[in-house]
């Protein structure tokens, strides 16, 4: 009887044990958290971002890392992950922003189905085991139950990152598989919060959303939106310029990205008589009190000439300390480069062990990208697997 063994219960995982068992392989999935997809229920708490509703090629363009991960993602893209999730008998919407979640707008309805039809198909298991690496060519795990060595025919590794890791992404694998020649890169953050270190003023604005905005680093430029926090700022546009910021661009804020910087300066050379250059700027460019404060923040004190300061409202240079640590951020760069696996994901030093999902040396914004991701190299590295112990 042909076994694999799944090491890791996120998506990629769960996929790859998904087509295993399809293909008649007996699976067992080991997870060392208590239950399976901690960090895909946390992502999915606050609606659950499965993929996005655009055209294929603006789909792939999001993704670097390598031209393998885009050809892997073409297999399993926007479309395939919808009607992947209508099969387990959750319904989708796309919202008008393209990012497309389950109509039930939470991750645990979606893993329940997902479980029942893995459970369906046989596949077996373990929670609370950890992995520890191999003995030779045993994998060694510490369980409830003490120590249990394991030696299937296939093993799939599906370790996740470097971030979250409480949720169970530690990257405590990265020297056992460096050991036996697997080539890694070292992980960094990506899709991760920028770190400022605030003056006293800005403490009220703390939780402000700053909506909309033009965000610019480097050949990056994005539309969005942001939160002032307390460590920084956060939020989607943020996450979509963090590989610029983490390769040395510098960023800018267009704060008023609906209007030209003529526009601008023509608004604020109108006479303003006695009236104060805040109440100036909020009257004529309708800004805000959070958006004052960030041009307060980084420009004080602010130019009086129209043209000057029309410049710095559309691009707004911001002085912070990096992005917020790797353990924080919602995803990784780095991993298992490509170049040392076949185009199954089999590692090509150790034939019979393949690996997916965040793990591997590739990176995506948010907003779908990631999930879908996961779930397309979770399949392909399954599909083979189950190829491979065919042959």
């Amino acid at each position: 009887m042909k076994t694999a063994l799944v090491i890791g219960a996120g998506p990629a995982g769960l996929m790859a044990a998904q087509e295993l068992a399809r293909a008649g392989v007996t699976v067992t999935v080991a997870e060392a958290k208590p239950s399976p997809a901690r960090k895909f229920l946390m992502a999915g708490k606050s609606g659950l971002n499965l993929t996005k509703d655009e055209p294929l090629d603006r789909f792939l363009a999001a993704y670097s890392g390598g031209v393998q991960i885009r050809e892997i993602t073409r297999e399993f893209g926007p479309e395939a992950v919808m009607e992947w999730a209508r099969a387990l008998g959750q319904e989708v919407f796309t919202g008008s922003s393209g990012r497309v979640f389950p109509k039930a707008m939470k991750a645990s309805p979606l893993l329940r189905a997902w479980l029942r039809e893995l459970a369906d198909l046989g596949v077996t298991f373990n929670t609370r085991w950890r992995w520890q690496g191999w003995q030779e060519d045993v994998l060694k795990f510490d369980t409830p139950d003490g120590v249990k060595n394991i030696t299937p025919n296939a093993t799939i590794l599906a370790l996740g990152g470097a971030s979250w890791a409480r949720l169970g992404s530690d990257a405590a694998w990265v020297p056992w598989l460096e050991e036996r020649g697997v080539k890694t890169s070292p992980f960094q953050p990506t899709n991760a919060g920028l770190t400022v270190a605030w003056s006293d003023h800005m403490t009220k604005h703390f939780g402000a959303p700053i909506k909309p905005a033009r965000l610019t680093a480097g050949a990056t430029d994005v539309q969005g939106e942001f939160v002032i926090s307390h460590r920084g700022l956060e939020g989607s546009a943020i996450y979509a310029v963090s590989k610029a910021l983490r390769e040395g661009a510098d960023l800018f804020v267009d704060l008023v990205p609906g209007r030209t910087a003529d526009d601008v300066a023509t608004r604020l050379g109108k006479p303003r008589g006695k009236t104060s250059l805040t109440n100036h700027l909020r009257k004529v460019l309708k800004l805000g009190p959070a958006q004052i404060a960030l041009l307060q923040e980084f420009a004080r004190p602010l130019p009086q000439d129209a043209k000057d300061l029309a410049a710095l409202v559309k691009a707004l240079p911001i002085r912070h300390a990096g992005l917020r640590p790797t353990d924080e951020a919602i995803s990784v760069a780095g991993g298992v480069s490509f170049e040392g696996l076949d185009a199954g994901l089999m590692l090509n030093p150790m034939p019979g062990v393949f690996a997916c999902g965040e793990m591997l040396d590739w990176e995506a914004p948010t907003g779908g990208y990631l999930i879908t991701g996961c779930l397309a190299t979770g399949r392909r590295a399954g599909r083979a697997a189950a190829a491979w112990l065919d042959r």
